[in-house]
């Protein structure tokens, strides 16, 4: 994923934003950022009526409905990681905010780990989630404090399941659909909750012939972009069916001299089910179209 090469809808070098940001040149020099270490706060109360029996379905028929139940349940809270290892450092990139699957935009704050970017410390960087569009925020080196970077996900090699230093979290459930080799691990407890927990195989290709349409673009992307489809996950489930926690395993390959494949592993957590979400997508007038230097 050689981010640099990417410009975004009003002709600005969006990739070379992200690779200043940290959030996809933080691995060493490579286009990796990293994937989720998997914390443990599902949140949220479960609700006992009108329970879907989930362990009792098939586990495919259940990940397949789980973006269609996230649909059903609007907005919620989020958090989410991206962990990954290279030189021998492993850096991991953090995220909390909401989303609303229901139209599937979000609003996220991104926490790069010191010395990310280059520096010691680092505002927290904005981040605006939408179908085909990914909207950064103090994303610094020569973006002005006031202005907005907008990057095309349908562009991105990794349809921006990388690319943000965060997984967008409707794209982390269509991952799910039509997934091969799923198993069902048994219960757990998540917070306070009770979950069911899935493992199996997402495939890229499969999962964007499956996926909603404001959600295909950038999974079509994804399909292209990275060097295998398959991508392994654990997934666990509410007893209604709502996904509280996803971590997904990405493989891609680097580029240049020294070509070799990245493990990043993102982590996806879900409560506070119902929360409302206010997102208001920038105006063209804020969105930088300049040149962008690489920090």
């Amino acid at each position: 994923m050689v981010v640099q090469q990417y410009r975004d809808g009003g002709g600005a070098r969006a990739a070379r934003a992200l690779a200043v940001a940290g959030v996809i040149a933080v691995t060493a020099g490579c286009v990796g950022a990293g994937g989720g270490s998997g914390g443990g706060d599902g949140g949220g109360g479960s609700h006992g009526s009108g329970q879907r029996a989930v362990a009792a379905e098939r586990p495919l028929d259940t990940l397949d409905r789980a973006a269609d139940v996230l649909a059903e349940a609007g907005g919620a809270e989020a958090r989410t990681s991206m962990e990954t290892a290279a030189g021998g450092t492993r850096v991991t990139i953090r995220g909390q905010g909401t989303y609303d699957f229901r139209t599937q935009t979000g609003r996220l704050k991104v926490v790069l780990p010191t010395d990310a970017a280059g520096a010691d410390d680092h505002r927290p960087i904005t981040e605006l989630l939408a179908p085909g569009a990914l909207y950064m925020k103090n994303r610094g080196a020569g973006v002005p404090d006031d202005k907005w970077v907008r990057i095309d996900t349908t562009t991105l090699k990794d349809g921006n399941l990388l690319t943000g230093g965060v997984t967008d979290p409707m794209a982390a459930a269509e991952l799910l659909r039509d997934a091969g080799d799923v198993t069902y691990v048994g219960k757990s407890d998540l917070a306070g909750v009770t979950v069911h927990h899935y493992r199996g195989v997402a495939d890229l290709n499969r999962a964007a012939r499956a996926a909603s349409p404001q959600s295909r673009g950038a999974l079509s992307a994804a399909a292209k972009g990275f060097s295998r489809d398959a991508v392994p996950f654990d997934a666990y489930l509410d007893d209604e069916g709502r996904l509280r926690k996803v971590r997904h395993r990405f493989i891609f390959a680097t580029e240049g001299r020294e070509a070799s494949e990245v493990t990043v592993f993102s982590t996806l957590l879900l409560y506070g089910f119902g929360a409302p979400v206010a997102v208001t997508l920038p105006d063209e007038d804020d969105i930088y179209t300049g040149e962008i230097r690489q920090g």
